[in-house]
Parts: C-alpha cells; sequence; structure tokens
C-alpha cells in the first residue's frame, strides 16, 4: 500500500493564513475604477500641471487657418444679425468708453480664468475628497472636447475681424497678461475661439460652487461668476456669444462623461471617501487594533 498524506485542519489554517493580494479584473476592477478615493496630492499636482501644458501645447500646435477662421467669423456674425442679437459690437464700444470698467475686464479676462478654476480645484481636494475626482473629470472632458473644436472649427473673435469696428482692448489700453493680444499673442492660437473655454470652465465653477457650498452668499457668488465673464468676454471682443454656447456643450459632455462612469452626477457623490486600508508587506490587510482600556 502507498503513504497516505493527511491534512489537518491546523495545516489547512496555516495554508490560509497568509493570502495572496489580487488586483481585482474584469467587472470587479471597473467597480474599483468607478469606486470615489481619497485623491492623493503629488497625483493631482502633476497631473494639472502635465495635463495644463498638454492642452497648450495641442491648442497652440493647430494650424492657425487664418483665411477660414475669418471666413468663419464672418458666418457667426451674420447668424446673429439674423437672430436679433448682434450685440457685441455695442457692448464692446459701451465698456471700451469707461476706463477703469475695461482695464478692469481685461485684467478679469487675463487671470480669473485659472485663478478661480484652481482654487475650486484646490476647495474639491480638501473639503470634498469624494466628489473630487469625479468633477475633476467633468473639466477634464470638457477641455478636451473644446481642443476638437479648435482644430474642426478655427474662428477669429471679433477683435480680429475684417471689415467690422470691434476694439482691441488689451491692445488699445495697453493692458499686461493676457495671451490674446499684444506682445504675447504670438504665443497662443488667436484662432481658437470655439468654443470659449473662459465660460465652460466659469459655469463649472459656478455650478460646483452653488451645489456645494455651504455659504449662502458664495452660491450666490457661485452663480454670478459665469454671469459676470460672459459679459467680460464680450466687451473685451475675445469671443461671440455664441461661442459660449460652445462652452456649454462641452461642459455638458462633460457631466454626461462622468454620470456614465460613476452612476450619478459627481455632487451627488459622498462627500467623504473611506481611508484606504493598509495592508503588510505580504500584501495581508493590516489587523484593525483594539482599543486600549483607559486605566482608572
Amino acid at each position: 500500500m502507498g503513504d497516505t498524506t493527511v491534512t489537518t485542519l491546523s495545516g489547512r489554517e496555516k495554508a490560509a493564513a497568509h493570502p495572496v493580494a489580487e488586483e481585482p479584473t474584469g467587472p470587479g476592477f471597473l467597480r474599483h475604477r468607478r469606486t470615489p478615493r481619497r485623491p492623493r496630492l503629488w497625483f493631482e499636482i502633476l497631473l494639472i500641471a502635465v495635463s495644463y501644458w498638454t492642452y497648450s501645447l495641442i491648442r497652440n500646435a493647430v494650424p492657425e487657418q487664418r483665411a477660414e477662421a475669418l471666413r468663419n467669423a464672418d458666418w457667426i456674425w451674420r447668424l446673429e444679425q439674423q437672430l436679433g442679437a448682434a450685440f457685441e459690437e455695442s457692448v464692446n464700444h459701451a465698456v471700451n468708453s469707461v476706463t477703469w470698467l475695461v482695464v478692469g475686464m481685461n485684467y478679469y479676462y487675463a487671470t480669473l480664468h485659472f485663478v478661480v478654476t484652481l482654487g475650486v480645484l484646490v476647495w474639491l481636494f480638501r473639503s470634498h475628497p469624494g466628489r473630487y475626482a469625479a468633477t475633476r473629470l467633468v473639466l477634464f472632458t470638457t477641455t478636451a472636447m473644446a481642443l476638437v473644436g479648435y482644430y474642426l472649427y478655427p474662428l477669429a473673435p471679433p477683435r480680429l475681424m475684417n471689415g467690422q469696428d470691434f476694439i482691441d482692448t488689451v491692445l488699445v489700453h495697453q493692458t499686461w497678461g493676457s495671451m490674446a493680444s499684444g506682445d504675447l499673442k504670438n504665443m497662443s492660437n488667436q484662432y481658437a475661439a470655439m468654443p470659449s473655454m473662459h465660460i465652460g470652465w466659469s459655469v463649472w465653477c459656478g455650478l460646483t460652487i452653488f451645489a456645494l457650498a455651504s455659504v449662502p452668499w458664495v452660491r450666490v457668488l457661485g452663480l454670478l461668476y459665469p454671469a459676470l465673464t460672459l459679459v467680460v468676454i464680450v466687451a473685451t471682443a475675445n469671443h461671440f456669444w455664441l461661442d459660449a454656447v460652445g462652452g456649454l456643450v462641452c461642459l455638458a459632455v462633460g457631466y454626461g462623461i462622468a454620470r456614465l462612469w460613476y452612476g450619478r452626477q459627481p455632487y451627488a457623490l459622498p462627500r467623504r471617501v473611506p481611508e484606504p486600508e493598509k495592508r503588510t508587506e505580504r500584501g495581508e490587510r493590516e489587523p484593525e487594533r483594539a482599543p486600549v482600556p483607559k486605566q482608572g
């Protein structure tokens, strides 16, 4: 007779004491990726820096098709006239007649676009970590859609149109900081006006603040911010109001993608997420330590 191998209960327990950590695969992997997790600061800083560098590189690498961009601008202007809503030139001249106002709007256009968007991202990271990744996905998808628009539909801003009386307010008042006029214009694609990311990003900021802020007056500011941005982009002759519509379409796609990926809108996700489980060097879950009883 051959030898008989006996596996004891204690042997099975010892074998099960060191499970191999496995990454989820298949549907489980997708569920894992879609579950809100706590963002990592170093990764977010790197991601935002690389993403903005890539956005700027692609945006400015789009061929500056001047003739087509000017034809498209003429078509947009005629369309707005047919709709009875070609008010950009009147707003541009009215604001330009008030020096302090137009100079302020020039600086608004050049700076708040970045400052407020980054500020909202930081606030989300600190106060709403469970909603951060989904809301950031909306912003990144919106921006990616805009890059497609810049490539497929080059459009000159009103201030560069031929045969019209729009005023380039940055050039006239010699304000600094804008990539659209003056000495910095050669560093930026001048014919990437459709869609307007000033509107796409500002409405993203406004909706996020309105949905998540707890202070009433801050929520009101959230709604006012994109409205004021619309006035600024028109008054400085950097965009038609239809460019703003294009920005809203891109933003809607961004919210749709986030809704499909996470199963609900970003603002409906839990505000907080649990801390990630700690594992030992062997990949085991670190057991929770029992609380130490107080000595009394």
